[in-house]
């Protein structure tokens, strides 16, 4: 084997985020869109020093997802907004999509739980490297919380990673 190959792919084992087993659940797309805020998450470059985040998803003519997210940039004093779109990966009732807010390049969107009145997520981004719980209030109950932290712990995460989002006024 080439010497340059090797040291390639030894790398890229080195530092690739590491990929895990997560198993989607089953959606109803319409019952999905809407408003949700971030109540936790593994803090990343696009969403570092942001608070007030939330996610408000509608649907395209073209059967994709509207992705528009936002929050306020505490270090810069201003609101931030991004605009993307959604695709499945495959069925369109499991919760395994493809977001893409740069062009040709998606990033997984994988819905891990979900309560049956459709009102908490938890999400993941394919790898241990992201990690969302989401909820259509401002606040999640405890009884949730310790569920979903518990789903991510059993899944390997480490919750101790995760950033809780302040939701105050500014």
């Amino acid at each position: 084997m080439n010497t340059k190959i090797f040291i390639l792919m030894f790398l890229f084992n080195i530092f690739a985020p590491s990929e895990i087993n997560n198993e989607p659940v089953e959606i109803n797309l319409k019952k999905y869109l809407g408003k949700w805020y971030e109540i936790a998450r593994y803090d990343s470059w696009f969403e570092k020093d942001m608070d007030q985040t939330q996610a408000f998803y509608s649907l395209n003519e073209d059967g994709t997802v509207r992705v528009e997210n936002s929050g306020y940039d505490v270090t810069k004093g201003k609101w931030k907004t991004s605009v993307g779109k959604a695709k499945f990966r495959g069925a369109k009732d499991i919760g395994e999509l493809k977001v893409s807010f740069f062009g040709p390049f998606y990033g997984d969107y994988t819905i891990l739980a979900l309560d049956s009145e459709y009102t908490y997520s938890l999400v993941s981004g394919g790898t241990t490297d992201y990690l969302w719980i989401l909820s259509r209030d401002i606040t999640i109950p405890d009884e949730t919380r310790f569920e979903y932290l518990a789903i991510a712990d059993d899944l390997g995460y480490d919750t101790n990673k995760l950033v809780w989002v302040e939701h105050d006024e500014y």
